[in-house]
């Protein structure tokens, strides 16, 4: 029996492979997810099958491959906490580089010709004026970064030695939800300022933490490029027909071209809750950039990007509905309880769900 074209999504059952996956699905690719669900959730694969594993399990993905016709891999798994990196350096060299050196081995091994590989902003550190181009040096200031840069190399001199192509896309800040409520951030002790700030707003946690409050922006917070995880998703449908299409490897940043600082985020939340925030402000942190912003030319003209929800507020307002919704499931308390002061922005991004 001839074998049907599949696509491998490692850490697809994580926050952003899921969107992924519940995309790929909706178009009706063949998909199978490999998470071993340290931080994933199985709940969060719409479709596909799910084989829980890890990736640095060689004997695992040779199987894997034997069994099913694999043409791309989308790589996703891995630790993204940038404080955590830098209090425990060797365990994300070991996992989101050595785990990566596994998976490509095992991928060029089976003739895999596509790999799309999910890397970050933080490669680029600090860099001049705080936007950042494809050209822009990378000099990460973080064992996370760091630890996305050097697959990236690993990536490209594959590429050069071999037939496989790849497309490197490097994330700003990610926030919001699947636009059915379906799916959401589930990631245990989160860090991402969206998550963390509509978490206190829905009462999980009792304050919320700026970390530093004199870094060289307007008001001394920390400036970030918050993309939709939607748009985010999307783009690696584009990375997928692309590399189909039998383009060359590209690198490319994802973000929306413009920033907002900490305070601003938390203000923007203020309007879309009733009852005041307890914010804390507190010394810097260990390994954060002052300011980072994507120049998203590239994304634009190569893969023909065109992100639908720019909007900080969409943004916020659908992962505060998303936080909402899970606390209703766990206190068990009534719908329409919750603290959200702007319902039809909540409402519009989970369409029949109340």
């Amino acid at each position: 029996m001839k074998k049907i074209p599949t696509i491998l999504v490692t850490g697809g059952a994580g926050y952003i492979g899921s969107h992924v996956v519940a995309q790929l699905g909706a178009r009706g690719e063949r998909i199978v997810v490999l998470d071993n669900l340290s931080t994933g959730n199985s709940r969060a694969v719409l479709h596909g099958r799910l084989v829980v594993g890890d990736i640095a399990n060689e004997r695992l993905l040779n199987m894997l491959f034997r069994e099913y016709r694999i043409e791309t891999v989308l790589h996703f798994a891995g630790r993204i906490v940038v404080p955590e990196s830098v209090a425990k350096p060797l365990e994300y060299y070991d996992c989101n580089t050595s785990g990566a050196r596994t998976l490509m081995a095992a991928s060029a091994k089976a003739g895999v010709r596509q790999f799309i590989f999910s890397s970050t902003a933080a490669v680029y550190g600090d860099p001049p004026g705080g936007v950042a181009d494809e050209q822009t040096p990378p000099m990460p200031i973080n064992p996370y970064g760091r630890s996305k840069l050097m697959t990236e190399w690993m990536l490209r001199d594959l590429a050069a030695a071999s037939t496989m192509r790849h497309v490197i896309l490097r994330y700003f800040n990610v926030a919001g939800c699947d636009s059915h409520g379906r799916i959401g951030q589930d990631t245990p002790e989160a860090t991402h300022l969206i998550k963390v700030a509509c978490e206190h707003a829905v009462g999980k946690r009792k304050g919320l933490e700026v970390f530093g409050s004199d870094y060289p922006t307007a008001d001394g917070t920390c400036v970030r490029d918050y993309i939709h995880v939607e748009d985010l998703a999307t783009a690696h449908l584009h990375a997928v027909d692309y590399l189909r299409a039998d383009n060359e490897s590209l690198t490319a940043n994802c973000g929306y071209g413009h920033g907002y600082s900490v305070l601003e985020v938390i203000d923007t939340l203020r309007n879309l809750v009733d009852f005041p925030l307890n914010v804390k402000l507190s010394p810097r942190r260990a390994g954060d950039m002052a300011t980072i912003i994507a120049d998203n030319k590239l994304i634009r003209q190569r893969l023909g990007w065109m992100p639908k929800r720019d909007n900080l507020e969409l943004i916020i307002a659908s992962a505060l509905a998303w936080e909402d919704q899970r606390q209703i499931a766990t206190e068990k308390r009534t719908p329409g309880k919750q603290a959200i002061k702007a319902p039809e922005l909540a409402t519009d991004a989970f369409p029949g769900v109340h």
